[in-house]
């Protein structure tokens, strides 16, 4: 009798395909879904943090401001225009530079931008002080070469120049070094 049981039960045969489990499904969807919004979180993080690295400085850092021969010992007042993008608000803003030639016939520019608290500097605008720069904001004063004299900690800053086909470039603001050359 045992023996008729045995010949109708089928024998089973050992599975080829491997089943996954309600409980490996719901692991593998919620791992996956959060996977995918952390990416989302941190991407754009990342290309903030990398992005200017990635931009290449243009050609146009400099700017055509004045002819060289122009140029006197004398500070001159001069207003250029930088085209400017601020991301994605693009404008243009209208600079000024005070520009001379030193004792070797160096030409060099300095930025207005008083360094007490940002105010406007300019040439032989005060009678009590005259051949200096004055800052009329606080009394703040600088020699020509933009050293300075009163009230700022800091001698003025000057634009990166370049001569080029008989005219003046200004490019970036770098601390100034011809005050350092001043006695």
């Amino acid at each position: 009798m045992s023996s008729h049981n045995e010949q109708e039960k089928p024998a089973l045969k050992p599975s080829s395909r491997k089943e996954m489990s309600r409980r490996q499904f719901l692991t593998y969807t919620l791992g996956g879904a959060t996977a995918f919004m952390g990416a989302g979180a941190l991407l754009p993080m990342i290309r903030f943090a990398v992005d200017p690295i990635l931009h290449k400085k243009g050609a146009g850092d400099f700017i055509k401001v004045a002819e060289e021969s122009k140029i006197t010992d004398q500070p001159q007042e001069f207003t250029f225009e930088l085209k400017q993008q601020d991301g994605w608000y693009a404008s243009t803003a209208t600079l000024t530079a005070w520009i001379r030639k030193n004792e070797q016939g160096e030409i060099y520019a300095l930025s207005p931008i008083c360094k007490h608290l940002g105010c406007t500097v300019g040439w032989n605008n005060n009678k009590a002080t005259p051949d200096e720069f004055h800052c009329p904001c606080h009394g703040a004063r600088y020699t020509k070469a933009g050293k300075n004299l009163a009230v700022a900690p800091k001698p003025l800053d000057q634009y990166k120049t370049k001569i080029e086909n008989g005219w003046v470039y200004l490019g970036d603001i770098v601390p100034n070094t011809e005050a350092a050359k001043e006695v």
